[in-house]
């Protein structure tokens, strides 16, 4: 039997206070790993700065690798778990920013850095669209990355199982306003793909956002393991069995009896 174990986080963030937010993070990294092993944390959506920060953001990127993900990669490295975090990033030319969510290895190494494909609202205005939806080969398992609104397009979820993720690990700042699409969501694109879906949602209030929370943990058939169903911070965790993705998926032939031919108009740009 193939095992993982995820611990999703749910956590407040000090906007534009990255030193502070990586102290929490690193706190949270170390209570998670005192109490079990595991092999995966998840922390929520630019849970290194906030959410609002506006024109700060241009302040606040940093490259990856750099100070952020080091200091992540740090505690990976001495609690021997990865972690996956939310952070701007940004390119040599200091303009070309994305929002990111970075996934560090316990060699102590950044193993991706995955761009928001779908950027919502305002985001548009701040940061660049990633365009990468490429699966990471870890030796816990095969892992998809998503961020936040990703969710709302099956597309993205489809294209990281068909290329063999198992785990889709997603790091979130949904609004309390759209609670009930965040729940279904995450059990759509669980049950969809036949895969688990480790979603680390914010809490908390900033200047033109209100978080939800419960984050969760939902396998293969749709079925949610394990939840924070009130808007506190803590963390959930669960083991999860790799080869009950791979026997749903058998049992369904949810990929085999797709017909691609029949979805053209999907990727046309309209």
């Amino acid at each position: 039997m193939r095992e993982l174990t995820v611990a999703v986080v749910q956590m407040d963030t000090a906007l534009t206070e990255t030193d502070k937010n990586l102290a929490k993070m690193s706190d949270w990294v170390r209570k998670v790993t005192s109490e079990q092993k595991v092999d995966v944390i998840v922390f929520p959506e630019l849970a290194a700065t906030g959410v609002d920060c506006g024109v700060r953001f241009t302040q606040l990127a940093q490259r990856v690798p750099g100070p952020s993900a080091n200091v992540l990669a740090q505690r990976s490295s001495e609690t021997a778990t990865h972690i996956m975090f939310g952070m701007p990033s940004k390119e040599r030319v200091e303009s070309i920013m994305f929002n990111s969510a970075i996934l560090v290895g316990p060699e102590g190494d950044v193993i991706s850095n995955y761009r928001k494909v779908h950027l919502r609202g305002e985001e548009q205005m701040q940061f660049r669209p990633g365009f990468r939806l490429e699966p990471v080969e870890t030796e816990v398992g095969v892992l998809g990355m998503q961020i936040g609104w990703d969710l709302m397009y099956p597309e993205g979820a489809r294209a990281l199982c068909v290329e063999g993720a198992e785990v889709i690990l997603v790091s979130a700042a949904w609004d309390k306003s759209r609670a009930d699409e965040w729940r279904t969501l995450i059990s759509a694109r669980a049950t969809e793909n036949a895969c688990f879906v480790c979603a680390s949602n914010r809490i908390g209030e900033e200047p033109a956002s209100s978080f939800c929370g419960e984050s969760m943990i939902v396998g293969p058939r749709g079925q949610v393991i394990v939840d924070l169903a009130e808007p506190t911070e803590g963390y959930v965790v669960a083991k999860l069995n790799l080869d009950e993705s791979r026997r749903v998926r058998e049992e369904t032939q949810i990929f085999q009896t797709r017909q691609p031919l029949s979805y053209r108009s999907v990727v046309k740009r309209y």
